[in-house]
């Protein structure tokens, strides 16, 4: 497909204080995008937007409230005139066993992940159809395969995927492209986090290659940055991704052979696995929740 300049696009990027968002808005920046930046984090926020080439503003708001995301939408437009590319990236993840999850955070990963990503699109999208423009759907691996202590953030990213696919065939007609991105484990603070915790750390090395390794965060943005030039419906933030679709309907039977031994290996080590929210993002979410301010 075509590639479309950048130079002089308004892009918006959620999740955009840190890893793939902040990098993301740092290379559109260097391409010519005025860059729009949405986050919990306005201190944050405003480190990234001062680092940035061109023109850029940010926004405190939380991407599960549609009135804060409406204002947000009405404000971006008029700051810069219109919107052209919207990235639906900001999330949370947690871990742990599913009985024994926190329901607080469990419901929180839903919340931000999926419910986040269509108020943001539901805010966004008028003006996007004014600009035939294009929303990125940021999903995962963990919408292509399922994972055991993992149900919130599968669930929460097959969910995007599924929405984002329905989505693209409503809006087609109106100029609207809708793609969906997906990334392995890159190198995130949210990965990071995870990480932390022993268990949760040692069941992700035990995956299969490539699935197992942490991929770095530039090449996987730079593949995103790839697939928005070109209005992409599908982009792959590591190569190996696209073949995964080929197989994907193997994939819950084999887990769920797999990951039952696994679990049995893991069994008496579960109780200590952290169920809340994970790295700085789910912090700040965190901080949110209880009304302190970031």
């Amino acid at each position: 497909m075509t590639k479309v300049s950048l130079e002089g696009q308004v892009a918006v990027v959620t999740g955009a204080a840190r890893g793939v968002g902040e990098l993301l808005a740092r290379k559109l920046s260097v391409r010519g995008a005025k860059v729009a930046l949405v986050g919990l984090e306005p201190d944050a926020l405003k480190q990234v937007a001062d680092r940035l080439h061109g023109e850029s503003g940010f926004w405190h708001a939380d991407v599960t409230d549609h009135e804060a995301m409406a204002q947000v939408a009405a404000e971006v437009k008029e700051r810069f005139g219109k919107v052209d590319i919207v990235v639906a990236n900001a999330g949370v993840a947690n871990g742990g066993p599913f009985v024994e999850s926190d329901p607080v955070a469990w419901r929180r990963v839903i919340e931000v992940n999926l419910i986040g990503s269509a108020v943001t699109a539901r805010a966004f999208l008028p003006v996007l159809m004014e600009s035939r423009g294009y929303l990125l759907q940021i999903a995962s691996l963990a919408a292509i395969t399922p994972a055991p202590m993992m149900t919130a953030y599968c669930a929460s990213k097959s969910g995007v995927e599924a929405y984002a696919h329905s989505l693209r065939a409503e809006v087609g007609h109106k100029g609207v492209r809708v793609g969906v991105g997906y990334l392995s484990w890159t190198d995130t603070d949210m990965v990071r986090g995870a990480d932390q915790d022993e268990v949760m750390r040692e069941l992700r090395q035990r995956l299969p290659w490539p699935s197992n390794k942490t991929y770095p965060l530039g090449p996987a943005v730079d593949r995103i940055v790839a697939g928005i030039e070109r209005r992409s419906s599908h982009v792959y933030a590591q190569w190996w991704l696209r073949g995964m679709q080929g197989v994907r309907g193997y994939l819950p039977g084999i887990i769920g052979a797999v990951g039952q031994r696994e679990m049995r290996r893991f069994e008496p080590r579960l109780k200590g696995v952290s169920t809340g929210l994970v790295g700085a993002g789910g912090a700040a979410d965190e901080q949110r929740q209880q009304g302190i301010s970031p």
